[in-house]
């Protein structure tokens, strides 16, 4: 058994509305094997992992998974079973797993649910599936089971890639809001809310922190300096460069002294207590390496405490205790210590609620002041100090005292983080008592207590995990100051489009409406990622990256994003929720990839567009497919306050009646007309024969595309004169590749992009009307991936439209042999239509000048694309040029004539 390769899913996806890895594991000698083939292998598994009892499995009760594996499952069943315990075992507890037969004896696709914010390219998923498989071989074999090892290397990734305690907290309290949450880059990041709305926090630091500020923190001498300039009790003291300015200031100051560097952190190369020459000079020694110059000030008398401000408010208080065992008069102090590191609460670094208590080389000291070694026996009850400061980043605790602190020691500390100008803050205090004010700072007279540091982007689990006390929600506090309304979710109106054909022409006419009312739009399609109308990144931008780019872009004031079957199900989906959802209709295409076998399989992966759509929010779709229709009854489609809007281009819908009887909204194609009905209301938006690129009214997926951009548009309050103006400004120049009309001579040529039945036959249709069969012809190609029948169809589309055909390869072949697509389709043109004629070209080069000869005066050419631009140049070097719109064959005049003929 091993895993041929693995992928993750952020966002939303097919099988979970959270983040997923998606594995195809290969069986090999375990294919067609079950668990029951092996005897007593069940509960050697259960003895080495007896929480798999607790898991639920398809019968949705503990002990399911039991069940199944003595009555018999396949392995890779199992492993996905064994991978989701490992997980729970090392700190990250999941509870989504599917296997999935994956199209070939003993393939399975496992997929599994991560955390929301584990960075995407973590190697964990992998390692899980890994470790389980390696666990049920060597039972299987009857070995020992050898994970343990396993487990501790993967705790340890797990602790590396989670956030912090800050950032969780900020995380998660945006979350709570209902404010989009986005990880940059697997740091301590976070983007939270969407274009305009975005706000950047890095733990606690955000992007309305002062730069200046966080300078002016970071050095302390500086800090303490312009404290005292505004009158803030804080220690005498002075920068010091070297150990003879060192030990000048000592000499003034008097003993004990604090030696700290100038740019410390985290209490490193802190030393307290100092109080003769050659203790200032060893302490000077260990500063200095760690910053460079130092500061040496009076040590302030009192308890060390710690008040969080935030946008100029105090929002917690705790009382920092430093590091420390208590004596039982039995242990030693170095066992004295591991059986406080045995806290679970404990850990490295900053993971988790207190860190692990450290012997180095400043216990030793601190230890030896008291007379003790690692290797000393404390009496009972005696308080043993490992350090002298009280930073939790040593291994220090705290005690939550907010509702103690007294009124105007909080508003000495917002004042403080006022002077410094920062929005965020931690300022530490040494005082007798915190519930009691401090004394006013007297001239000529030392400060006894009062501000020891200030510091920028505090650490916040002191106050969300205190030893003792309650405690307090900091990040919330946080996530308020950036969005001060609270029904503020910090998000911009989006759209998301999905269908098989007209998704990208839907997405541009979306995006060009709603740039009607002055909104700088971000809009994804096939062709790339646009913003404010500007093409900003060329690619196929249809799937999770390129949603991301729009909605991160802090220009965006909205956004429309095309999205493709592809990147839902090989990435998911990049947002969390739409406020518009748009399905334009549901036909063969793309079958035989990604495990899509059937329209009913493609159908389900389009209706996440429509699932995913907030409550309240729209959801529009074509009462014309059968299976957008189907898509309504699902409670996750029409429930929570969803509203349904429908689009339509037929005479009579069923559906539609029925819905605006019971006072629903729909956009309809009536006697040529655009029309917005809203119960008994009707407004007519535009003549379908004002349409760029609709053939003069000929072509109804033109109508339905505008009335689906303008449900959309509608849906998000754009006004219906600005519907009606903007639908007749846009312009066969602002799609692209759709609908685009050439005159080669007197030849015509329409360039489109229809790779699929669906689409050849709805682009033949006017054609038909205005051309006739016999004066069209087509240069055609296809993407290789599409099936075998699927070609064949395409073939007979073709067949039923066009006269003569130029047949043609895309550049990418796509796993196809050369030459073997336009075998395939040319044999199925010829059984259908033995009268249309054929050639066959390998590139667009030779492809649309062949078919430019075929055509005689008067006739029509379809020019189908892998490439836009490559096919458009070649178009320019045989002299096409473009049409304008009221020069078209589809002129009102035209058209009538059409249609009487």
């Amino acid at each position: 058994m091993r895993i041929d390769r693995i992928s993750r899913l952020r966002g939303p996806n097919h099988y979970l509305d959270r983040p997923v890895a998606l594995a195809r594991v290969i069986l090999g000698e375990l294919t067609e094997r079950e668990s029951t083939d092996h005897p007593g292998f069940g509960g050697r598994l259960l003895a080495e992992l007896p929480g798999l009892a607790e898991h639920h499995c398809a019968a949705g009760r503990p002990g399911g998974f039991v069940d199944r594996l003595h009555g018999g499952t396949y392995f890779g069943h199992i492993a996905e079973h064994v991978a989701i315990e490992l997980s729970t075992q090392v700190g990250r507890p999941v509870n989504f797993g599917r296997t999935t037969y994956a199209g070939a004896p003993g393939h399975y696709d496992i997929i599994m649910e991560c955390p929301v914010d584990e960075p995407v390219d973590s190697p964990l998923p992998r390692r899980l599936l890994e470790t389980a498989i390696d666990l049920v071989t060597d039972l299987l074999a009857g070995a020992p089971a050898r994970h343990d090892p396993a487990l501790a290397r993967l705790r340890r990734q797990h602790e590396h890639d989670a956030f912090g305690p800050s950032t969780a907290a900020v995380g998660a309290a945006a979350r709570r809001r209902g404010i989009p949450v986005e990880r940059v880059d697997g740091l301590s990041l976070l983007r939270l809310g969407q274009g305009v709305r975005r706000r950047l926090v890095w733990a606690a630091m955000t992007d309305a922190t002062s730069a200046v500020g966080v300078d002016l923190a970071g050095d302390k001498e500086l800090t303490r300096r312009m404290l005292a300039a505004a009158g803030v009790p804080v220690a005498e003291g002075g920068r010091a460069a070297t150990p003879r300015e060192a030990l000048t200031l000592h000499e003034r100051l008097g003993s004990p002294v604090v030696v700290k560097p100038v740019a410390g952190r985290q209490g490193i190369a802190v030393h307290l207590d100092v109080d003769g020459p050659d203790k200032l000079l060893a302490a000077f020694a260990s500063a200095v390496a760690h910053g460079g110059e130092v500061v040496v000030e009076r040590q302030l008398t009192g308890r060390d405490f710690r008040v969080l401000v935030v946008g100029g408010r105090m929002i917690a208080a705790a009382e920092r205790v430093a590091a420390h065992v208590i004596g039982d008069g039995q242990a030693t102090v170095e066992q004295l210590v591991d059986r406080a590191n045995a806290d679970p609460r404990r850990g490295e670094g900053h993971g988790r609620e207190l860190t692990r208590l450290a012997i180095d080389d400043v216990c030793a000291r601190v230890l030896a002041e008291q007379g003790h070694r690692p290797d000393t026996t404390p009496a009972a009850a005696e308080t043993v100090w490992l350090r002298r400061n009280a930073n939790l980043s040593t291994g220090g605790a705290s005690h939550d005292v907010t509702d103690v602190v007294h009124p105007a020691v909080a508003a000495l500390c917002e004042r403080v983080a006022a002077v410094l100008g920062l929005d965020v803050a931690g300022v530490d205090l040494r005082v007798p008592d915190i519930s009691v004010p401090l004394p006013p700072v007297v001239d000529g007279a030392p400060t006894r207590s009062g501000v020891v540091e200030v510091n920028a982007a505090p650490g916040l689990r002191m106050h969300l995990a205190p030893a003792t006390g309650r405690p307090r929600d900091v990040g919330a506090a946080i996530v308020d100051q950036l969005f001060p309304d609270p029904n503020d979710q910090g998000r911009i109106p989006t759209v998301a489009v999905t269908g098989t054909n007209g998704k990208t022409t839907v997405s541009r006419l979306t995006a060009h409406l709603l740039a009607g009312t002055g909104r700088r739009v971000g809009l994804t399609t096939t062709d790339g990622v646009y913003l404010g109308g500007q093409l900003v990144r060329r690619s196929d931008a249809t799937g999770p990256v390129s949603a991301r780019m729009v909605l991160d872009d802090p220009t965006a004031q909205a956004a429309v994003l095309e999205t493709a079957r592809g990147g839902i199900m090989r990435r998911g989906l990049g947002y969390d929720w739409t406020d518009v959802g748009v399905i334009t209709n549901i036909s063969a295409d793309h079958l035989g990839q990604d495990g899509l076998t059937s329209l009913d399989d493609i159908a389900d992966v389009k209706a996440l567009v429509a699932e995913r759509v907030r409550p309240g929010g729209t959801v529009v779709l074509n009462a014309d497919d059968p299976r957008v229709r189907q898509l309504a009854e699902r409670p996750r489609v029409n429930g929570a306050g969803r509203r349904i809007v429908w689009f339509s281009t037929a005479a009579s819908n069923p559906v539609v009646d029925g819905h605006l009887a019971a006072g629903g909204r729909a956009f309809l194609l009536r006697a040529g007309q655009l029309v917005e009905v809203d119960g008994d209301n009707a407004v007519v938006l535009l003549n379908a024969a004002d349409l760029a690129g609709g053939f003069g009214g000929l072509a109804p997926y033109a109508a339905a595309n505008a009335l689906a951009a303008a449900a959309a548009a509608r849906s998000l309050g754009v006004s219906p004169t600005v519907v009606t103006g903007r639908l007749a400004a846009f312009r066969t120049a602002d799609n692209p590749g759709r609908g685009v009309l050439l005159r080669c001579g007197d030849v015509h040529v329409v360039v489109d992009y229809a790779h699929n039945p669906a689409a050849i036959a709805a682009v033949a249709g006017p054609i038909g009307r205005l051309w006739g069969r016999s004066r069209a012809v087509a240069a055609v190609t296809l993407p290789g991936d599409r099936c075998d029948e699927l070609v064949r169809s395409c073939g007979r589309a073709l067949a039923a439209g066009f006269s003569r055909v130029a047949l043609y390869e895309d550049h990418d072949l796509r796993g196809r042999r050369p030459g073997e697509l336009p075998s395939l389709l040319g044999q199925e043109i010829a059984q259908v239509a033995p009268d249309c004629r054929q050639v066959v070209a390998a590139h667009p080069q030779d492809a649309v000048p062949a078919a430019l000869a075929m055509a005689d005066p008067g006739d029509v050419v379809l020019v189908m694309y892998e490439q836009v631009d490559e096919v458009l140049a070649v178009l320019r070097a045989s002299g096409a040029v473009p049409v304008a719109d009221d020069a078209a064959p589809w002129s009102a005049q035209a058209a009538l004539a059409s249609a009487a003929g």
